[in-house]
C-alpha cells in the first residue's frame, strides 16, 4: 500500500489511521480510505466529485495547508477511480 493513495479522496493511504476502508466482508480495502469506504460502500454515495474537491480542500485549510498548495493537491481528484464513469461527462 506504500504509495497509494485513496482513489475518491486523494489522501496518501498511509496516514489512514485505520489502515484503510473496509471491504463488505470486513477486509481492507487497499484502494480507499476509512472516511470514504467502510463495509463495502461509500461513507457518502451521493458527494459529487466537486463537493469532494471542497471538502478536501476544506480539510487541508484546517491543517493551515496554503491555498496554493491545497489546489495542487486537489487538482488531481477528478482523476481517481471513483470518479472515472463522470470525467467524460464533467471535464
Amino acid at each position: 500500500m506504500a504509495g497509494a493513495n485513496c482513489q475518491s479522496c486523494g489522501m496518501p493511504l498511509i496516514y489512514d489511521k485505520e489502515g484503510g476502508g473496509t471491504n463488505a466482508n470486513g477486509s481492507k480495502n487497499a484502494e480507499y480510505c476509512s472516511h470514504c469506504y467502510q463495509k463495502g460502500a461509500f461513507t457518502e454515495p451521493d458527494l459529487t466529485v466537486g463537493q469532494m474537491e471542497t471538502k478536501v480542500k476544506g480539510q487541508l485549510k484546517e491543517m493551515h495547508i496554503p491555498g496554493l498548495v491545497a489546489n495542487l493537491l486537489i487538482k488531481d481528484i477528478p482523476k481517481l477511480k471513483r470518479w472515472a464513469k463522470n470525467r467524460d461527462s464533467v471535464r
